[in-house]
């Protein structure tokens, strides 16, 4: 392996671990700040930083010369993976555990691969089943032996849209970056845009704009620097090098890593059952990750989950 190489696998890393660290941080600022405003101002204060790129002389005619099907999709495409799938994510993270909706989170693999069937008439190798298989007893296993907090249920039912709506955007993102013909930093810059936007707008209409503390600012401040556009911008850079095959076992790791930072920073505690599913599911979803990296090219561009 080359110091190239290395670099790029230290660096996916340290996304990743940016990008677990997210869930810690936000369950800290939900204490203070309303779960759609908090998501708008976190994304809407991240698009304001990649403007540049979509501001640069090349950029702008790349965009200028956008017809209205390809603004259309790059618009869906930003306000599904933000305005929608964000904000599913931040209202649930209100109610539910941080391990609960990343355990929930990290089925969208599986899902993308079973909604590739019906929508876009894929195959479903015997891999990708067992694999989905193995997740649903790892996830059944976890959830059979944890106790979770009264009104629960609503924080699941909003968390199952934020999970279809995750994988409808890792869908409609694959048709993005396949057909637009933009570089990846330019359609994050665009779509984030757009989608902040509109989460920002609907989160103040209906929450109301929050009395933000010094400490809610600097929450929202790092979050939107460093685990968004920062991270946004390594992944890419780590992405040109990395295969398809690294970048999700990579990926996959976040599972594992959300989990341990709430055990150490937010008190939730876990048993060995749980601990045994959330290993079970995370292999389940490993499985089918292995799968579909052998059949299908991963579009190379980040998909954070909070």
């Amino acid at each position: 392996m080359t110091q190239k190489h290395l670099t790029a696998v230290a660096l996916a890393l340290f996304v990743t671990l940016l990008w677990s660290s997210s869930w810690v941080l936000i369950k800290w600022g939900l204490v203070d700040i309303a779960p759609l405003p908090f998501a708008g101002l976190r994304y809407g204060l991240a698009a304001l930083l990649l403007l540049p790129i979509a501001l640069t002389p090349s950029n702008r005619k790349r965009l200028a010369e956008c017809g209205r099907k390809r603004w259309a999709l790059l618009l869906a495409f930003g306000l599904l993976q933000y305005a929608v799938t964000q904000a599913c994510q931040f209202m649930a993270m209100s109610m539910l555990p941080a391990t609960t909706l990343s355990l929930m989170l990290a089925f969208t693999p599986a899902l993308v691969a079973i909604l590739g069937v019906v929508l876009l008439g894929e195959r479903l190798g015997w891999r990708e089943m067992l694999g989905i298989g193995v997740f649903l007893a790892g996830s059944g296993l976890y959830f059979a032996s944890k106790a979770l907090p009264t009104g629960a249920a609503i924080g699941l039912a909003i968390g199952a849209v934020g999970v279809l709506a995750n994988a409808g955007q890792n869908l409609l993102g694959r048709k993005v970056n396949r057909d637009i013909g933009l570089p990846p930093s330019l359609v994050t810059a665009v779509s984030m845009a757009a989608g902040a936007a509109a989460l920002l707008g609907g989160g103040v209409a209906l929450q109301g704009w929050p009395e933000m503390t010094p400490k809610g600012w600097l929450i929202v401040g790092w979050l939107a620097a460093a685990n968004t556009a920062l991270a946004f911008w390594l992944w890419n850079r780590a992405q040109a090098v990395l295969s398809a095959l690294e970048a999700s076992l990579i990926n996959n790791t976040m599972l594992i890593q959300i989990a341990v930072l709430a055990v150490l920073f937010l008190g939730e505690r876990l048993t060995a059952p749980q601990i045994g599913g959330l290993v079970l599911a995370g292999g389940g979803v490993l499985f089918v990750q292995l799968a579909r990296v052998r059949t299908h090219a991963v579009p190379k561009r980040a998909t954070a989950t909070a």
